[in-house]
């Protein structure tokens, strides 16, 4: 949408007055010359949750941005000339857009307010006021006038239909406040009715009407959006109006871009999963569990389970990844009587879901483990050094598995590898570092993606040749078939000693909460655990954050606990979220290459490499060789290509975005906008 503030009002003799009390020479001298708007947006930070949020999305989505700390004594001092200047004789915006902690930071009346303002109306420049209170000088009445101040949880809010035909159309429509626990007030704000140049795009009932809670204040020659409650960058009503905030201070068109990731990665499929006894509180068979000896279990798919999870798929139009070990379901079929009704759904259904390698037959991959202490070690040769398993068998796990898949005609990326317990990279404490002889068998196959755990390693980093992606593990445990059983190992891990729990949660304090009382082992899952899990993920989902989750093949089996918190997830998902923005469901090398080039955008950006900037209808953006850039602009934009043009990007929530690069022969991504 063309804001009626666009760079055509420079001329407008009514801006006199306002220009000249601050000195603004590049638009007085200038006022023929289409000025220069550059991608990039101040923001003013007075240390508030509000301006942090908007930060990280900034930040996360790659849109460059100058930070101010509003209580520093070094502060640099807003006015014209911090503002704007001239370039190659053309004036020049320095920042897009501005994002205040209120309408007023540098106080009403100051000098710096005053060259802000005549900034903004001089070059149609966008204001947000991150969270402020509602008062007629932001184009609100006071709330004792029909509105509403005080805590929001749990509030139905929604878009208005100026919102959708506005910044928020890629939303579903509505917008509730989180309300997480009844004991702890987790949002505050106020709702007022609009005065006239106030467009309201979010508002909830107050009474028998209703009230804006964020809104468009148009006046003076200048627009704010209007935010009047307080939030931080992880609650979900921020998270889905985050997008919006920027695509509007933007006026849609700047670096960066965001999606809404989620895969789902099912480990150890074909091998069985060892299962956790409620007796023992531990799982015999897998590391120690005193007393487990002769009554260890497993879990395992069988054929009716892999016929429904294909019909899931396809009933909730979502791709499993399915992360396997062939020879460790040869093993399985060969101690079964030579049949496996499971492999033979599977491998039917192959062309149903994507495959990745996750190693032949599941070793640890690593240092040769002594897995009779607790925690296990790592076992040192006569000289004192570490023990490790060899390239050569590495190679092999990683070659035969691959060998196997092909056999059955399943197709794999040969490029994408996730080992067992993400074993060979280095694993805290036992194992300070990587195999190395990791990288080399890497090579040796052409793995040029290897998951890590997120938990363990949330930044990707290099392995010989090839780079890591990280996972998010889902507390969907491994090592459980049964919602009892799920709700016995919870009660265990996240209780007190004296509720019968393992008291781990009264140890680390700062990192797990016990709960209040044991969870129903019937109900707990279904009832506690479910809706807590989907509410981690969703937020993943919402963050920008390609990384996959992991889950095991033991979760789709029995009472496939998997699928209620997957079922969640989608649900709710494709009920905040119009069709328009639908969610992203990639693979592992798609989100090893996304995380490669934000990395290298990133360093681009903070060493200041990056020149991007519109002029009238023409954006230009300037970045070093081999680094391509995020670029975010209207539906209709055309890149220029050396002879003609090209549709620029692809659809997504509203717009059009893509990594872009210039063309052969072309030191610049040169785009026309609408």
């Amino acid at each position: 949408m063309v804001h009626k503030n666009r760079m055509n009002r420079l001329a407008a003799v009514c801006l006199a007055a306002a220009i000249a009390s601050v000195a603004v020479p590049a638009v007085t001298a200038h006022a023929a010359v289409t000025p220069r708007i550059d991608l990039r947006v101040l923001v003013v930070d007075d240390g508030g949750s509000s301006v942090e949020a908007i930060t990280a999305e900034l930040r996360d989505t790659g849109v460059p941005y100058t930070r101010i700390d509003l209580g520093s004594g070094s502060r640099p001092v807003v006015n014209a000339a911090f503002l704007a200047d001239t370039v190659d004789g053309r004036p020049r915006a320095k920042f897009q857009g501005v994002v205040l902690p209120n309408e007023s930071p540098f106080g009403e009346g100051s000098a710096e307010m005053a060259a802000l303002t005549a900034y903004e109306t001089a070059y149609g420049i966008r204001q947000v006021d991150a969270y402020t209170w509602a008062h007629p000088g932001v184009g609100l009445e006071y709330t004792d006038n029909g509105g509403y101040s005080g805590t929001l949880d749990g509030t139905p809010a929604a878009v208005t239909a100026a919102g959708k035909a506005g910044p928020f159309g890629y939303l579903g429509g509505q917008v509730e406040f989180e309300d997480n626990s009844p004991l702890i007030p987790e949002s505050y704000g106020f709702m007022a009715k609009p005065r006239p140049g106030y467009t309201s795009y979010l508002d909830a009932p107050v009474g028998s009407g209703r009230a804006s809670l964020v809104g468009e204040y148009t006046h003076d020659g200048r627009s704010e959006l209007v935010v009047t409650f307080g939030y931080n960058q992880h609650q979900r009503q921020f998270r889905l109006l985050a997008r919006g905030i920027v695509e509007w201070v933007t006026q849609g068109v700047h670096l960066g871009q965001e999606r809404n990731y989620f895969a789902v990665h099912v480990d150890d499929v074909f091998a069985p999963d060892a299962r956790w006894n409620k007796d023992l509180n531990c799982t015999p068979g897998d590391y120690a569990c005193p007393g487990g000896e002769g009554q260890e279990s497993t879990i395992r798919m069988t054929a009716a389970d892999a016929v429904y999870a294909a019909q899931w798929q396809t009933s909730k139009n979502f791709k499993l990844d399915m992360l396997f070990n062939g020879g460790a379901g040869e093993e399985w079929k060969a101690e079964h009587g030579g049949v496996d009704a499971l492999t033979a759904q599977l491998v039917a259904d192959r062309a149903k879901y994507r495959w990745m390698n996750h190693t032949f037959t599941h070793p640890f991959l690593g240092c040769v483990q002594d897995t009779t202490t607790v925690p296990w070690t790592c076992t040192k040769n006569a000289q004192g050094a570490v023990n490790w398993m060899s390239r050569a068998e590495i190679s092999a796990q990683i070659r035969d598995n691959n060998n196997w898949a092909a056999s059955k005609g399943i197709a794999t990326d040969r490029t994408e590898l996730v080992t067992g317990e993400h074993s060979g990279l280095k694993t805290n404490p036992q194992q300070a570092q990587d195999n190395p002889n990791l990288a080399g068998a890497l090579a040796d196959n052409g793995v040029k993606w290897a998951g890590s755990d997120n938990s363990r390693e949330p930044d990707q980093r290099a392995v010989g040749a090839a780079l890591t992606v990280p996972r998010h593990p889902m507390n969907v445990y491994y090592n459980t078939g049964t919602n009892a059983e799920m709700a016995d190992e919870y009660n265990w891990i996240y209780t007190s000693r004296a509720d019968g729990g393992s008291g781990i949660c009264e140890d680390n304090p700062g990192t797990s909460t016990c709960l209040p009382d044991p969870l129903d082992a019937q109900t707990g899952y279904l009832d506690y655990i479910v809706p807590a899990e989907a509410r981690t993920a969703l937020r993943h989902v919402l963050n920008n954050d390609p990384r996959p989750h992991y889950v095991h093949q033991s979760n789709l089996a029995e009472d496939r606990t998997l699928y209620p918190v997957l079922n969640q997830v989608l649900d709710t998902y494709r009920t905040l979220y119009a069709p328009s923005a639908p969610i992203v469901n990639q693979s592992m090398k798609d989100t090893g290459v996304e995380l490669q080039r934000r990395a290298a955008w990133n360093a681009a950006v903070a060493a200041n490499q990056v020149t991007a900037y519109r002029i009238g209808k023409v954006v230009t953006v300037k970045a070093p060789s081999g680094v391509v850039a995020p670029v975010t602009a209207p539906t209709g934009t055309r890149k220029q290509l050396l002879l003609g043009t090209a549709e620029f990007g692809t659809a997504y929530a509203g717009t059009r975005s893509t990594w872009t690069a210039p063309e052969l022969l072309q030191s610049a991504v040169t785009l026309n906008l609408p």
